[in-house]
């Protein structure tokens, strides 16, 4: 791409209206008045390759992929980073100048630096740590907790056999609980995760028994909608240290905005409350 392009980023999925990504680069690319631009794309599956390839040549230094294109990218891209080959999945692509296609997941990334924006203290290797779900998120939760050297994971989820398949790849460090059980794998964990839909605005309520919270204990909730579930309620009336979920959502972008339009922006203040507007 020449110097005299304007560089152009999206986010790509179906849907994508509901995404808050482009208020998130919109605002940084004003904050160091980068002139740049950042918009949603709604493209089908069966138009992904053929789109894909011509992005770069319209002057795309990169796009963030949503559902259900996560997977499928990966077998676009020529060169996919270890954590997003451990994933499965890919959120971040890079169109790099020498013509490559670059894949990499940073949904692990945005929630460790979001635990540790929002609770500075948390020791990952406190005691074990218990994460509700087993979807796409959790696996980037589970997989970023084992690296940050948690000593075991305990897994819950309404489906078994997903959180089954989830314990047979990562292996020995992670537990899993019955469904019905899942208040025991929170029963003394230092670190508690809500990496399901469960209390999200529209979704079924969190109704996980939270008996056995430890006033220790880190925990933190993927959703963001609303900001205080009322899983993070009830963990703050116990004594707890809360983490909000809208702070994954802008770590994870660090790295794609700095790769893109080579600034690294900060997460501050500002850009929660852009995000978080109307």
């Amino acid at each position: 791409m020449s110097e005299n392009r304007i560089p152009l980023a999206a986010v790509v999925g179906s849907p994508v209206a509901h995404s808050r990504s482009p208020v998130l680069h919109r605002y940084w690319l004003r904050k160091y008045g980068i002139r740049g631009f950042y918009i949603p794309m709604d493209i089908a599956a069966d138009d992904l390759a053929e789109v894909f390839k011509s992005l770069p040549k319209q002057g795309f230094v990169g796009v963030n992929v949503t559902i259900p294109h996560k997977e499928r990218v990966l077998e676009l891209a020529d060169l996919v980073t270890d954590r997003a080959a451990l994933m499965g999945a890919a959120n971040t692509i890079i169109f790099r100048r020498d013509g490559k296609v670059h894949a990499d997941n940073t949904d692990g990334y945005g929630f460790i630096e979001n635990l540790r924006q929002g609770a500075p203290d948390w020791n990952p290797k406190a005691g074990p740590a218990a994460v509700i779900g087993a979807g796409g998120a959790a696996r980037a939760v589970i997989a970023s907790l084992l690296d940050c050297g948690v000593s075991e994971v305990r897994l819950a989820n309404r489906t078994r056999g997903r959180a089954d398949a989830l314990r047979t790849e990562f292996g020995s460090r992670v537990t899993v609980f019955d469904w019905v059980a899942a208040g025991n794998a929170i029963d003394g964990a230092a670190t508690v995760v809500n990496a399901s839909s469960l209390g999200m605005t529209g979704k079924p309520p969190f109704r996980v028994p939270l008996d056995g919270l430890s006033p220790k204990a880190v925990v933190t909730d993927l959703v963001y909608v609303p900001l205080k579930t009322p899983l993070l309620e009830t963990a703050e009336r116990i004594g707890c240290t809360t983490v909000d979920g809208l702070g994954m959502l802008l770590h994870q972008a660090v790295p794609a905005f700095e790769r893109w339009f080579g600034i690294r922006p900060e997460v501050d203040e500002g850009v929660r409350a852009a995000v978080l507007g109307p």
